[in-house]
């Protein structure tokens, strides 16, 4: 019983260890001149994630084939299996529990710097939102957008960046999961079209 006891706790320190993995920034060489430009006037304060929310190599025993991304929703993480048993672990900000998109989807399109057009449900939600928002970093989609497509139908769920990175690891947004734009462009240039996308 003893050694049962003693297996377990050396088992769960072996997993919690796996898990906060190896700290790893966004490489700047993902960033283009028009990325480090815009980021550089960014209107919004320079916050980064840190501790787990920070950008991180982990090891992640998964089923799933290498270039999937996986969000763990109740934990506001996202997961780019990159090899197996290894995966590439983000910080995001998740959907409200009631607006939150769970499933299994593709990435229908990508987009780099796009504009955003709220939805009706969001303007009655939200008071006072302009009918259009021109790209940059004023804008809430931030710097690239993946968006989540269940066969030809467009989910209207999207991966993007931000413009308040200070919400990272909270579940406060309408439903998209949001990224650092460092971290969005690090994720957009790994994903391709198509790519395999599960939302837990």
């Amino acid at each position: 019983m003893k050694w049962r006891l003693v297996g377990a706790l050396l088992a769960g320190l072996m997993l919690s260890g796996c898990m906060s993995g190896t700290y790893a920034p966004a490489p700047e060489a993902a960033m283009t001149a028009r990325d480090k430009q815009l980021l550089a006037n960014k209107p919004y304060p320079n916050v980064k994630p840190s501790g787990e929310f920070a950008r991180h190599i982990v090891e992640y025993p998964t089923n799933k084939k290498p270039g999937t991304i996986v969000v763990d929703t109740p934990n506001k993480f996202l997961y780019y299996v990159e090899a197996p048993g290894k995966a590439i672990r983000y910080g995001v900000t998740v959907g409200e529990e009631s607006l939150a998109f769970r499933g299994q989807a593709k990435v229908g399109r990508k987009a780099e710097w796009p504009s955003w057009t709220p939805t009706p449900e969001i303007h009655q939600r939200i008071a006072g939102l302009p009918s259009y928002v021109a790209p940059g970093p004023h804008n809430p989609m931030g710097a690239r957008a993946l968006y989540l497509y269940q066969g030809n139908r467009d989910t209207l769920f999207r991966i993007h960046g931000t413009n308040q990175p200070e919400y990272i690891g909270q579940a406060i947004s309408s439903g998209c999961i949001r990224m650092l734009n460092e971290d969005v462009i690090d994720l957009y240039n790994r994903v391709p079209t198509g790519a395999e996308v599960v939302v837990l």
